[in-house]
């Protein structure tokens, strides 16, 4: 049998690849964009995220500036939003639009949201999944007569794709709720919603692309599995 890398099956991976390249020039491009478009009220990303971290009683959640760029995230284990540079210090469209986005996840977490906390739960399993899928595949293409090693590596490599479909809903629902803040908050003028907008939905695509680069792998690999059994 071919290697993976020259079976056929890998023409399933290409809309998915695509929508990768297109999603990650999206983000990229927005965000550069609006970083250049400093907002009306001139607060810095670490400004509004104080703030709305205030105005919505998280007074235990840290907020630490990281060092890379693109590196913006909530912990929830150490209720810390973490924003890169670019964000932390910036007063732009870009800068003010992530930062809403972040303590959108901490809103979520201090408020029980369903989806951020099965995510959270699920994340070790997922963890183990994706990083010890490859090795039960390529043992189970490497010894045929272990079929089972190659169908217990489905199994995990499923786990990492649950937990980006689990990652959906969480990621769309933080950026609502920082448009939202935003606005209500008196953050922005209404002219600049759509400059919010068009970063946020920039950085949600990059989670569907991942998605849909996952469900794709994992169907390649079931098509795989029923080849070899």
């Amino acid at each position: 049998m071919y290697p993976l890398y020259f079976d056929s099956t890998i023409i399933i991976l290409i809309p998915a690849m695509i929508l990768a390249m297109y999603a990650q020039s999206k983000v990229k491009s927005n965000f550069s964009k609006y970083l250049r478009v400093r907002s009306f009220k001139g607060l810095t990303g670490a400004e509004v995220a104080k703030l709305l971290l205030e105005r919505n009683g998280l007074h235990n959640v840290k907020l630490e500036q990281t060092r890379k760029t693109f590196s913006d995230h909530y912990d929830p284990t150490k209720k810390t939003v973490r924003l890169s540079p670019e964000v932390y210090s910036g007063s732009s469209i870009s800068a003010i639009s992530v930062a809403a986005h972040e303590v959108g996840h901490a809103v979520q977490h201090a408020k029980g949201y369903a989806p951020l906390r099965l995510r959270t739960a699920f994340h070790p399993v997922a963890n183990f999944g994706s990083s010890m899928a490859w090795v039960f595949l390529f043992a189970g293409l490497l010894i045929p007569s272990l079929q089972s090693l190659f169908s217990f590596g489905v199994i995990l490599f499923s786990l990492a794709v649950l937990f980006q479909v689990i990652t959906l809903p969480v990621e769309f629902d933080a950026s609502k709720r920082a448009v939202a803040m935003l606005g209500t908050n008196g953050i922005i003028i209404p002219e600049e919603q759509k400059g919010v907008k068009d970063v946020l939905n920039a950085a949600a695509l990059t989670y569907v692309a991942a998605t849909a680069s996952a469900v794709s792998q994992l169907l390649r690999l079931i098509l795989l599995q029923r080849r070899r059994s």
